[in-house]
């Protein structure tokens, strides 16, 4: 028999299912099939019809949501009747052109925001995602990778630490083992992790060195430009022998925000607290006298790259609330268009 509470079960989430049934958790997904543990077994699930018709595309399962499902008689499917509230959920805008978020984890406790000791360095990718980690609810964590294969690891953790304060920044070797016990000090029994970072940078090869087995495929970063290849093609949470559980995820090189302006302030304290020393409260942080956020920059306090990065992604997330807030309206829209047309259809008394 599974028990629950390795993967993350509560006595509190318990109180939360109002649907009669077994819970369990999603552990995989893939087009519109999810793989569901109970303490009875693994079973595949599909959402019931009132469940698919009540819910939107955000609202569907995710790996690491908790389901209260019915097993099909003498079968090993199931049917997901009702998912219980997220804990933390972490988001993306969906790719393409459309205004649709993207559901990466959720119920996830940290958020190990990996990147690799090589010339896919990029901290104003970090940035990216430690304020969708702030947003989601989850602790972040930086982890990085390749340690082995670096001269100079303190010099990147010293640039991660500019930018993530107070967050645990954790500089590890997958190949060596080196620095992997702090890793899994944090996953305890009931404890869950998410993965997240681009191709290539040894999130696979980091979960093996948690499991302590071969248990997902790998594939090494290209010598030329330091890119990698995508190795995980879906996401999947996996249990650790000595408690808590993981989740890897599809690499993520393109990362677009997802109504994260709250914690923007969070990722950028720094300047949130210069811009609070400004002699106007309005500043624009331009050419204004007494403007302490320009002084910062020119005496060195705070670097031009980061100030600008700030810029852009408060533009980003204007821009994609101000799209959102149309596709909220055209859906709304359209919601009346369609019982319009019920309403015309049905006889006349």
């Amino acid at each position: 028999m599974t028990n629950l509470f390795n993967y993350g079960w509560t006595e509190e989430r318990q109180m939360e299912q109002t649907h009669e049934g077994i819970p369990g958790r999603v552990v995989l997904a893939h087009k519109g099939l999810y793989r569901v543990v109970t303490e009875r077994g693994e079973w595949l699930a599909t959402p019931s019809g009132k469940f698919s018709y009540t819910h939107t595309r955000g609202d569907y399962p995710a790996v690491g949501d908790w389901a209260i499902v019915e097993q099909m008689p003498g079968e090993e499917r199931a049917i997901i009747h009702q998912l219980l509230p997220r804990a933390s959920q972490f988001e993306r805008k969906a790719a393409g052109l459309k205004t649709e978020v993207q559901v990466i984890a959720v119920n996830v406790d940290y958020a190990f925001l990996t990147m690799s000791l090589n010339q896919d360095f990029n901290l104003r990718r970090i940035e990216r995602y430690l304020i969708a980690a702030y947003d989601s609810g989850a602790l972040p964590v930086v982890v990085l990778t390749k340690k082995d294969m670096c001269e100079d690891p303190r010099s990147y953790e010293k640039q991660v630490e500019e930018i993530a304060f107070g967050v645990p920044i954790y500089t590890v070797s997958s190949k060596t083992g080196e620095g992997i016990d702090g890793v899994q000090e944090l996953l305890k029994p009931n404890k869950t992790a998410a993965l997240l970072g681009s191709s290539g940078v040894g999130k696979s090869s980091l979960v093996n060195a948690l499991l302590g087995s071969d248990l997902m495929a790998v594939s090494e970063i290209r010598e030329d430009d330091a890119k990698g290849r995508h190795t995980t093609t879906h996401r999947e949470l996996v249990l650790i022998p000595d408690g808590g559980a993981i989740l890897d995820t599809p690499g993520m090189r393109e990362f677009q925000m997802w109504d994260s302006g709250e914690s923007l302030g969070e990722s950028f304290t720094d300047i949130e607290e210069f811009a609070a020393q400004c002699r106007f409260r309005d500043c624009q942080h331009q050419k204004e006298p007494g403007c302490a956020v320009q002084k910062a920059i020119e005496t060195g306090s705070l670097k031009r790259e980061r100030y600008t990065s700030y810029l852009k992604l408060q533009r980003e997330l204007a821009h994609m609330e101000r799209k959102a807030d149309q596709a909220a309206q055209r859906e709304e829209r359209n919601k009346w268009k369609t019982i319009s047309k019920t309403l015309r259809t049905l006889p006349k008394r």
